[in-house]
């Protein structure tokens, strides 16, 4: 089963989550692919995912985690084993969303919600401090991202398979044309 992880204050209606869902189901493989509208709550968002994956009864899973979605990736990689490909993921997310505390919309439904301590609190206990298999993963970022700097990908992630691209943006730019690598892995 493949897992799209969405990012922060985004949700499935994402282009990559969108893109990805629509070049699975032109494979004939749309029913491999689950990508949830995460709860703003990171204990509910893990919660979520692992409920849905332990009723489906997936074993051979790989998750695709872009930004806070690769944050999510890594620290369930690390829990069941699983593989992981993160695209310009968050690294130490409590460390990262600490300056955004407040008021937050969601992109894509608008909904307003308020990301508080305890939010910070449940991303710190999520955090791996260093991962433990690399050839589990593989890392996309794009040295463009505006939101993220992508050195801290490429260091913490450092003995993994990393595509390392000039230029692109946080939404990492022409994601479509690593689907075939993405399947591949």
């Amino acid at each position: 089963m493949l897992v799209y992880l969405h990012g922060f204050n985004s949700s499935p209606a994402s282009g990559k989550a969108r893109q990805l869902g629509e070049h699975l189901a032109a494979l004939g493989r749309l029913a491999d692919y689950y990508c949830p509208a995460l709860p703003n709550s990171p204990r509910e968002a893990i919660a979520k995912v692992e409920a849905h994956l332990a009723r489906a009864g997936a074993n051979d899973v790989t998750l695709v985690g872009s930004s806070l979605g690769g944050f999510y990736a890594t620290y369930l990689a690390e829990k069941h084993g699983w593989k992981a490909v993160l695209v310009n993921p968050a690294v130490h997310a409590h460390k990262l969303l600490k300056s955004a505390l407040g008021t937050q919309t969601n992109w894509h439904t608008g909904e307003k919600w308020v990301l508080t301590e305890a939010h910070i609190a449940e991303l710190a206990a999520l955090d791996i401090a260093r991962i433990t298999r690399p050839e589990r993963y593989l890392l996309l970022v794009q040295t463009g991202d505006e939101v993220l700097d992508y050195r801290d990908a490429v260091a913490y992630y450092a003995g993994c398979r990393q595509i390392v691209e000039e230029g692109g943006d946080h939404g990492f730019a022409h994601f479509e044309r690593h689907f075939p690598t993405l399947l591949d892995f």
